[in-house]
């Protein structure tokens, strides 16, 4: 039999931070062979972000801040920092550290996780095991990606999607264990690496002129296969986690979906048996930015009143590598 845990990691604050500029779907028209019906349509993004001057560590910066703002919390207090993204300011030093020092949190240590779209519920989980290994109180995930510099704008089909932001979530131990992180399901499969991929810059194709002439440094994605994958996976790992957990449609309160394109979205709720007005949805205000997009929902809809303690929430993700998971948590902020 299953030992109990002793606690759970749970939100206390959360925070985020949305660069000014919008790229609309005009814009997009002006670029590219595209129309706002048509992105409308196939994605359900109307507008998108883009950071003009900074980087990923300048989102991740601004969610931190504004998290620790609201809340009042002394930096110094924070002991972990980790960093979800794959858009780092540099390979290293880690992002973390760039964020550990822009906020002045002294007794932190840090680092950053990628697993793509996925990345944010890979650090949730990680986090949440050092809070429950009882050696730490205060730990904080964040999610934020400049997709943006990344983006290939003579791509179509791809750079319609993207956009840059920032969230962030304090972890804390709770013993009130109806609270908090209550399982989860994680999976990677290597073989859909040549589905969704950025080649260059790496230790395969390390930057050179070649690189740079053969396009390596932006993203490359087989939309139709990328969909297929990520339908069955995000649908499936959700239903598979509230099975394991007995748990029905009308139990959940929210599904916090990685908003990359509202048919996979719409394709994961059907199979969990929740409505439209139990998914939480900004896709059409920030498109997809990557490791940002669901602590993104969480900060909006809290902030929103529309997440109450006690609701219980499904966070599902997909993303390149492939990696997919879903997590399970009761929310615990008033």
């Amino acid at each position: 039999m299953e030992n109990k845990k002793k606690m759970h990691a749970a939100i206390t604050a959360v925070g985020m931070f949305v660069p000014d500029k919008v790229l609309d779907n005009a814009y997009f028209e002006k670029i590219v062979d595209t129309s706002d019906e048509w992105i409308r349509t196939r994605t359900g993004i109307q507008e998108r972000r883009m950071l003009e001057n900074g980087a990923t560590s300048d989102l991740a910066t601004g969610a931190a801040k504004d998290l620790l703002t609201t809340y009042k919390i002394n930096p110094e207090e924070i002991e972990v920092i980790i960093v979800a993204t794959v858009t780092p300011d540099m390979f290293f030093p880690a992002t973390a550290c760039l964020v550990q020092d822009n906020i002045g949190a002294k007794n932190a240590w840090g680092f950053d996780m990628n697993a793509a779209c996925s990345s944010f519920l890979f650090a949730l989980q990680t986090g949440s095991g050092l809070i429950e290994s009882g050696r730490y109180k205060k730990v904080l995930v964040i999610g934020a990606d400049k997709m943006t510099s990344i983006t290939d704008y003579n791509d179509r089909n791809n750079c319609i999607l993207f956009g840059d932001a920032g969230a962030a979530v304090l972890l804390e131990p709770t013993t009130d264990l109806k609270y908090g992180f209550q399982d989860s399901l994680l999976k990677v499969d290597g073989s859909g690496r040549e589905s969704l991929y950025m080649k260059g810059g790496g230790s395969l194709n390390p930057s050179s002129h070649e690189t740079v002439d053969k396009n390596m440094h932006v993203i490359y994605q087989d939309g139709k296969v990328v969909f297929k994958a990520a339908v069955k996976g995000m649908a499936d790992i959700s239903y598979d986690l509230m099975e394991k957990n007995n748990l029905k449609g009308d139990d959940i309160a929210y599904l916090v979906p990685h908003q990359a394109n509202l048919r996979i979205i719409d394709a994961t709720a059907k199979r969990m048996g929740v409505g439209r007005e139990k998914v939480m949805i900004n896709i059409q205000k920030y498109g997809n930015t990557t490791s940002a997009t669901i602590p993104l929902c969480l900060v909006e809809y809290y902030r929103d009143g529309k997440v109450k303690k006690g609701d219980k929430l499904i966070l599902a993700a997909f993303g390149a590598g492939y990696t997919w998971g879903a997590t399970y948590l009761v929310w615990s902020m008033d």
